[in-house]
C-alpha cells in the first residue's frame, strides 16, 4: 500500500517542481535582462579602476551562470521518461539547484528561498522513487556528474560573457 502512494504522489510534485523552477527561470530571465541592459553603457566606458563597473558585470556573469544552469537542469529533467529513470536524473541536480541556491542568497533572496525548497521536492521525489525501484545512489558519481554539468554551463557563459564584452578584459580574471 505505501508504494502505491508513493507513485501517485510522485507525479503531482514533479510537476509542481518542474513548475516552481520555471517559475524562477523567469524571475531571472528578467534580472538578466534589467543588468544587461544597465551594462550596456559599459561597452564605452568600462574603466578597470571603477569597482562598481567590475562588480557590474561579475553580478551580470553570475546571473547568467545561475540562468544557465538552470536551464540545464530543467533540459535535464525533461528526460525522466518513467519512475526508473527518476533515480538516474536527478540526484546530480539537487547539489546544482543548492549551489545556485547560495548563489543567488545575496542576490536574489526569493528566488534562493524557491530553490531550496525546489532541492527538498526533488529530494522528496528521488527518495520515493528509489524505494519503489529499489535503486542505489552512488554518491560520487552523482557529485562527479554534477561537476561536469557545472563545467559545461561554466564554457557557455564565459563564450556568451566573451562574445558580448569582447574588449572587455577583466572578464578573463573572472570565475563563477
Amino acid at each position: 500500500m505505501e508504494n502505491i502512494s508513493h507513485s501517485v504522489t510522485l507525479v503531482p510534485r514533479l510537476d509542481y517542481s518542474v513548475n516552481l523552477l520555471s517559475q524562477i527561470l523567469d524571475v531571472l530571465r528578467g534580472k538578466k535582462q534589467e543588468i544587461k541592459k544597465q551594462n550596456q553603457i559599459l561597452l564605452d566606458s568600462f574603466d578597470h579602476d571603477n569597482k562598481s563597473h567590475t562588480q557590474s558585470l561579475e553580478l551580470e556573469k553570475t546571473i547568467s551562470f545561475c540562468l544557465e544552469t538552470l536551464l540545464l537542469i530543467k533540459k535535464q529533467t525533461q528526460r525522466i521518461s518513467g519512475i526508473a529513470t527518476i533515480p538516474e536524473v536527478l540526484p546530480p541536480l539537487i547539489p546544482m539547484i543548492r549551489t545556485i541556491s547560495a548563489q543567488l542568497f545575496d542576490i536574489i533572496p526569493n528566488c534562493s528561498h524557491r530553490l531550496s525548497e525546489l532541492s527538498v521536492h526533488l529530494g522528496s521525489v528521488v527518495l520515493d522513487s528509489a524505494a519503489l525501484t529499489k535503486a542505489r545512489f552512488d554518491f560520487s558519481q552523482s557529485n562527479e556528474k554534477s561537476s561536469i554539468l557545472f563545467d559545461e554551463v561554466k564554457l557557455i557563459v564565459d563564450s556568451k560573457i566573451r562574445k558580448q564584452y569582447p574588449n572587455l578584459d577583466f572578464l578573463k580574471q573572472c570565475n563563477t
